[in-house]
């Protein structure tokens, strides 16, 4: 097999190490358009060009999707499972005493945790026909609850933001490793040649997301499979529009006379990979500027749409925006999706946890449940994977006396449509909701499933680094068969 392709695409040589002068290093600046493009160009070319192996055959990778798409829904900070989706009555009885000896103790970042039980103050219901239980802070996910797989009993091995974060993402609590959107980037390409394959949005978009933009990135692959950065305002992709006056015949004469001059420059260079990506990926951005600037324009959308997402409320309005703009890029052919809820780690609630869930929860709630609503009254729900979690869940011993402390021990996410069978409960934590004991699914085994969903056989799709085969779960992980469709 080919290094760098999961398929049978033949690999570049590598970019020369040789100094080159002033006046082509001046060319080549200046001829740069942006990754935006480049990086979307060149996964499509990548993902078209190793379609077939040399036997015509399907790659060994390959297996049947269910999922077209995949919309991750990322609550960045550790929301808490115990005031959520996982309540615990023992916890109500025990508040204020200490974790029984019975109960493993952990680590925290705090240190080894003797605090108190702390109860949750809320009001549970069974909801649906599935009767899942959910709490009175998420009463508009209540009614889509039949449509969700609820996964009781994931783990991870980041006790910090920095490393959830970082694993949630790219499977390893170190940076370096591409993410899970990059992988399916890498292996299927987009469906779409004039939008992004992985695309990433925040619901703050000057936040801050513990690690920083690594959690898209693609680490070792070539940054052609990184995830393009979204916002939520008026112009979503920045500097795409053509300046005022500009027409698109002009814009694509600037084009062709570019790349005419660019190919003459190639010809004696044609080891330079990155000169030829350059000039692919003026292409690209000329399509965007055609297709992207509908596909992102809500303006469209009815009255009715847009209060199913709350953008009439302006504690709504941020997320159910980027929540809105997913369905549509869904319906364009966009691959991977991750909406960054709470950026800037504002689910973490090391104090006063009523305070901030009831806001995080209150942002958050009615746009996602109107996101599972407009996909299932689309008929898109059954081949996109709605994915919901975070880095890790919250403690149920109390940190300075009204909060919780992080627990990447045992904790809650769902997942809907996309081939995952709705209305179960996968999994339990124990009594208190510390350890994950039963059906246990560490972040691997959620990424094997996920890319199962997709199409692509975990254990087969790989990336040749300096020699060594890698794979999108780091050489572990399981699909879990009993959230699959029949």
């Amino acid at each position: 097999m080919p290094d760098h392709d999961p398929q049978s695409w033949e690999a570049r040589p590598a970019h020369r190490t040789a100094p080159i002068s002033r006046r082509d290093w001046l060319t080549q600046a200046g001829a740069g358009f942006g990754a935006l493009a480049l990086a979307d160009l060149l996964a499509r070319d990548q993902a078209r060009a190793g379609a077939v192996t040399p036997s015509n055959s399907a790659p060994a990778w390959r297996r049947p999707a269910t999922a077209r798409s995949v919309i991750f829904l990322f609550m960045e900070g550790g929301p808490s499972h115990l005031d959520t989706f996982d309540p615990k009555p023992e916890l109500l009885r025990r508040a204020g005493q200490s974790l029984p000896p019975s109960v493993k103790r952990v680590i925290t970042p705090m240190g080894e945790f003797h605090a108190p039980l702390l109860a949750s103050r809320r009001r549970w219901k069974q909801s649906g026909q599935s009767g899942i239980w959910v709490s009175d802070w998420l009463p508009h996910l209540a009614g889509q609850i039949d449509d969700v797989a609820m996964i009781q009993s994931c783990w991870s091995n980041g006790l910090n933001h920095v490393g959830g974060v970082c694993q949630m993402n790219t499977g390893s609590t170190l940076a370096g490793r591409p993410s899970l959107g990059s992988w399916v980037n890498y292996g299927l390409g987009t469906d779409n040649a004039n939008l992004p394959g992985f695309v990433v949005m925040l619901d703050t978009p000057k936040a801050t997301v513990a690690g920083g933009a690594r959690n898209w990135g693609s680490g070792f692959m070539p940054a052609v499979h990184q995830g393009t950065r979204l916002s939520g305002g008026a112009e979503p992709i920045a500097n795409l529009r053509a300046p005022a006056g500009i027409s698109l015949e002009r814009q694509r004469a600037k084009l062709d006379l570019l790349g005419d001059l660019n190919r003459r420059h190639l010809e004696p260079r044609s080891d330079e990979s990155e000169l030829d990506a350059r000039i692919k990926s003026y292409e690209l951005a000329f399509r965007m500027q055609a297709e992207a600037p509908e596909a992102v324009d809500l303006a469209s959308e009815t009255p009715v749409t847009r209060a199913l997402y709350g953008l009439d409320d302006p504690a709504t309005e941020s997320i159910g925006r980027l929540c809105l703009l997913s369905r549509r890029l869904v319906e364009r052919g966009v691959r991977f999706i991750q909406i960054y809820c709470g950026a800037g780690s504002r689910w973490d609630a090391h104090t006063d946890i009523e305070g901030n869930h009831s806001k995080t929860c209150r942002a958050m709630d009615q746009p996602v449940a109107g996101l599972l609503a407009d996909l299932k009254g689309r008929g898109l729900l059954d081949s996109t994977l709605v994915v919901w979690g975070g880095e890790f869940g919250r403690t149920p011993m109390s940190e300075k006396g009204n909060g919780r402390d992080h627990n990447p021990y045992g904790f809650t996410m769902w997942m809907a449509g996309g081939g995952v069978k709705p209305g179960i409960v996968v999994g339990k934590t124990d009594d208190f909701g510390l350890h994950a004991i039963e059906d246990r699914l560490h972040v691997h085994d959620i990424h094997a499933t996920i890319l199962h969903l997709m199409g692509a056989d975990h254990s087969k799709l790989i990336y040749r680094h300096q020699g060594r085969p890698e794979r999108p779960t780091v050489n572990e992980g399981q699909v879990f068969q009993g959230l699959l469709k029949a």
